[in-house]
């Protein structure tokens, strides 16, 4: 039986990270997760977070155990009130496993905070290299990871059994002096080409200058700057507990939306 393929190769992922050294999008997600930290009434006091980058965020929350982001998860059943899942969904092979894998190390009534990368990521940068290389070339090879969109992300969270799902986003949009400055960068965050099925050769040099061009052409700024769009997605969910509140059985509403909403009810004719 062959093995199944998978989308990242992780041990170029690690090799990347382990180079990293500019981390503004983990600040980022970092400030996300303490806002929405902010608006919980409840006292949380069992944490864990899952991060590519552990020493980012050590002392974030007192007592927290933060765990480094593999395809299996070194969490232990029910032992955290709170699970973050910080910056490491965009490039997992199997995204819902992941979720699985936070909703299983959670007390009942556990809250879970997931901040990923989503599909209108790069856009730019995928359309400018895309072009490029198909000018040049006459064909298009994986250099951007396909992110999923904020809806698929939801769904996930369901279908990972979690309660309450609520997924919401936001544009962060940087400005560089252009896309081969914006290409150094990526690599300096650790977020280099890693998919399984990239080429295992350097990019031709014209290629990228082509690109650059296009990207100049396509998504400049009026001070000649690039602009490049990181799409920013928050996931929260909680685990199942009896004291959530629970839906409704259909047709068992004692009012009618009519009279909720202070107006007249029209009967459809027949």
């Amino acid at each position: 039986m062959s093995e199944t393929p998978h989308l990242t190769d992780r041990a170029a992922l690690a090799r990347h990270r382990a180079k990293a050294s500019e981390f503004f999008l983990h600040e980022t997600a970092r400030e996300e997760v303490q806002d929405r930290l902010e608006m919980v009434t409840r006292q949380l006091t069992k944490p864990a977070i899952v991060t590519p980058f552990p020493d980012l965020w050590q002392g974030f929350l007192p007592g927290a155990r933060v765990v480094e982001d593999t395809p299996v998860l070194d969490l232990q059943p029910g032992a955290h009130d709170l699970v973050i899942h910080a910056m490491g969904l965009h490039w997992a092979d199997d995204p819902i496993g992941q979720l699985v894998q936070c909703r299983r190390a959670m007390q009942p009534d556990g809250l879970m905070l997931a901040v990923s990368l989503g599909g209108q990521t790069l856009h730019e940068l995928r359309a400018a290299l895309g072009s490029a290389e198909a000018e040049i070339t006459g064909g298009i090879s994986p250099r951007v990871a396909p992110m999923a969109e904020i809806r698929d992300l939801g769904a996930l969270l369901q279908r990972a059994g979690l309660a309450l799902p609520v997924a919401d986003s936001f544009p962060l949009r940087v400005h560089y002096d252009s896309a081969l400055h914006l290409m150094r960068d990526l690599r300096a965050m650790g977020e280099g080409n890693a998919l399984q099925a990239r080429l295992r050769r350097p990019t031709r040099r014209s290629v990228l200058i082509r690109a650059a061009e296009l990207y100049q052409e396509g998504f400049a700024t009026d001070e000649g700057k690039v602009e490049a769009t990181f799409e920013v997605i928050t996931l929260t969910g909680w685990s199942p507990d009896e004291s959530q509140p629970q839906p409704l059985r259909p047709g068992s509403a004692t009012h009618r939306l009519s009279e909720a909403l202070n107006t007249p009810e029209t009967p459809l004719k027949d």
